[in-house]
């Protein structure tokens, strides 16, 4: 879309495993004459979407939380767990039992889960530590810290060496402490775009919701692409997806309420956060 003429639609997928189920076959699925699929790290997606580069993207909640006012919704689409996620990682020298890390390296391609640890540190383990932003490379980013946090694809295959570092999976931690799903990833629209073109955006709308019921029931072939792309077992990556949940019902949506009201008590967001959604235009 040009930002108001809307032509051609562009989407934003995200370029990480945990989101294929949303987006596998999604050109088989559409209806649109005209469109543009542009794969990134959440992080650029983020930046992409709230600089109108983009009309629809995955992107990470927590620049849902920043943007809020600009952004709707797409009802039923995330990427969230209810217990470990498996590729959102911190990685310890030392037990956190034992000793709080004063200086952690973070991933610099996604905002949510850096800002989960800063909540899990500060409210769960009563800590503050340093955070450098670095890339996701385990051995480098141990060398001058005390704890990495790893995300998607890099944040697995480190998870399978024998490093012997404490390995914390935080959608584990978070459920522990709070008792809520989390929600790592939501697909938005921008609301000038729903404006102009809101056929459009159904239609996106529609092309993701099915690629998802069908991928979901049918996980073979991206826990065959996942063997082949990434490496592990087909144990692994079976196990992987369905521990991931990507309809965004209502226990993951309390558990982003609770994220985002964290997040402004400890000044990460400086607004209050609504969960605004597209209205489905099919549903008129």
């Amino acid at each position: 879309m040009s930002r108001m003429g809307l032509s051609p639609i562009t989407i934003g997928r995200i370029d990480y495993a945990n989101a294929w189920p949303l987006f596998h076959e999604f050109e088989k699925r559409s209806t649109l004459n005209s469109y543009e699929v542009i794969s990134r790290v959440p992080s650029d997606l983020n930046r992409m979407l709230q600089s109108a580069e983009l009309d629809v993207s995955a992107i990470s909640s927590f620049s849902y939380g920043q943007n809020a006012n600009d952004y709707l919704l797409l009802p039923k689409l995330s990427v969230g767990s209810v217990g470990n996620v498996y590729s959102i990682l911190l990685f310890l020298k030392e037990p956190i039992e034992s000793k709080r890390p004063k200086k952690i390296s973070v991933t610099t391609t996604s905002a949510t889960s850096v800002n989960l640890l800063k909540i899990i540190m500060t409210m769960h383990f009563d800590c503050t530590p340093e955070y450098v932003a670095a890339e996701p490379v385990l051995e480098s980013m141990l060398e001058t810290s005390d704890a990495a946090l790893i995300i998607g694809d890099s944040a697995i295959k480190a998870s399978w060496k024998n490093h012997g570092l404490q390995v914390i999976d935080l959608g584990r931690l978070w459920h522990e402490w709070t008792g809520h799903g989390m929600t790592y990833a939501v697909v938005a629209a921008r609301k000038e775009a729903a404006k102009a073109a809101p056929e459009a955006v159904q239609a996106v709308y529609n092309a993701l919701v099915a690629s998802k019921q069908y991928n979901i029931t049918h996980l073979d072939p991206l826990i065959h692409y996942a063997c082949s792309l990434i490496g592990g077992t087909p144990a692994y990556w079976n196990t992987y997806f369905h521990s991931l949940q990507y309809d965004f019902g209502s226990e993951l949506q309390e558990g982003l309420k609770l994220y985002f009201r964290y997040s402004k008590q400890l000044g990460l967001l400086t607004n209050d956060v609504e969960l605004t959604f597209f209205e489905d235009q099919s549903a008129q």
